[in-house]
């Protein structure tokens, strides 16, 4: 690997580390729905110009049904429950809790598809899941609305971890561009009219706006132009390494931006979180494992 390499690494896990900071700070002006809309339409806008091709626009027709499929599942559900979740959490909480998007990979192909899940990979679960487990105890205030906020979390690294092996097995002969640009489009349709519907009745501030952008043109269509770019030069395994990047980003942003508090408690469930992500993907013992759909990815 070059510099090269190592500085879009770092500035995935950066962007997509920062779609927690965006979020949060657009989330209470917006709502959820119409910020997750402004990120799906933004950033098929960007896109757009990616479809001009013929061939590609003719592959995204043959395939129109799956990835309309990934749409949901890897756009539209997860930004919405993503951005109503940080209504509530901070930041840096809900960034820790997108770190297990691997290990739900692992475990819906295990009980999906019958892939192999070993004592090592079990035991990475487990311990992933008591990181979830310990971080919930020290946020479920009464009347925080922190517990509906966390399944929101979860719930979207579930839908990623799912898209992740439906995308394999539906469209592993499309191009990943292809898959991509389409499901966005797909996904701004499928919000724009809960978006127009849910429109806030005040005019959002501009740092909302702004945020809203940010979530649109850096955390979802830069930030997934340099992943398809990296992708083909360093290869599935290196690219791993995002993932371990998104909770460390997340957390300081947060921290440094909105001046969030980084407690014990905190940076132990991430410690826990990320040990079990590393057990189940099997990186810790150099095992060869499966990039994620850039999820979340967010």
């Amino acid at each position: 690997m070059k510099k090269i390499d190592y500085a879009v690494l770092l500035s995935l896990g950066a962007l997509w580390g920062g779609s927690f900071l965006f979020m949060r700070m657009g989330a209470g002006a917006f709502g959820a729905l119409p910020l997750a809309g402004l990120r799906a339409i933004g950033a098929a806008l960007c896109f757009l110009p990616l479809l001009a091709s013929r061939r590609r626009r003719a592959e995204w027709r043959a395939h129109w049904w799956p990835i309309a499929v990934v749409g949901l599942t890897n756009s539209a559900l997860p930004f919405v429950l993503f951005t109503f979740a940080t209504r509530s959490l901070p930041a840096g909480l809900a960034s820790i809790i997108d770190g297990m998007t691997p290990m739900f990979a692992a475990l819906i192909g295990w009980l999906w598809l019958g892939q192999r899940l070993d004592a090592w990979r079990g035991a990475g679960l487990a311990i992933g899941f008591a990181g979830v487990v310990w971080l919930a105890e020290g946020s479920l205030a009464p009347g925080s609305g922190a517990g509906l906020a966390l399944l929101a979390c979860v719930a979207a690294t579930v839908l990623y971890g799912y898209a992740v092996h439906y995308t394999h097995l539906r469209l592993a002969g499309v191009t990943p561009l292809v898959v991509t640009v389409g499901s966005h489009m797909v996904a701004a349709l499928l919000l724009l009219p809960t978006t127009l519907l849910a429109w806030p009745t005040q005019p959002p501030p501009l740092h909302a706006w702004l945020a809203a952008a940010g979530l649109a043109v850096l955390c979802t269509a830069l930030a997934y132009v340099l992943f398809f770019w990296v992708l083909a030069r360093v290869g599935a395994t290196r690219i791993m390494v995002i993932p371990y990047l998104i909770p460390a980003f997340g957390v300081l942003w947060g921290a440094l931006l909105l001046g969030e508090p980084v407690s014990a408690r905190m940076l132990g469930g991430c410690a826990v979180i990320l040990l079990g992500t590393a057990l189940t993907t099997g990186l810790v013992r150099g095992r060869r494992a499966t990039a994620p759909l850039a999820a979340g990815e967010t």
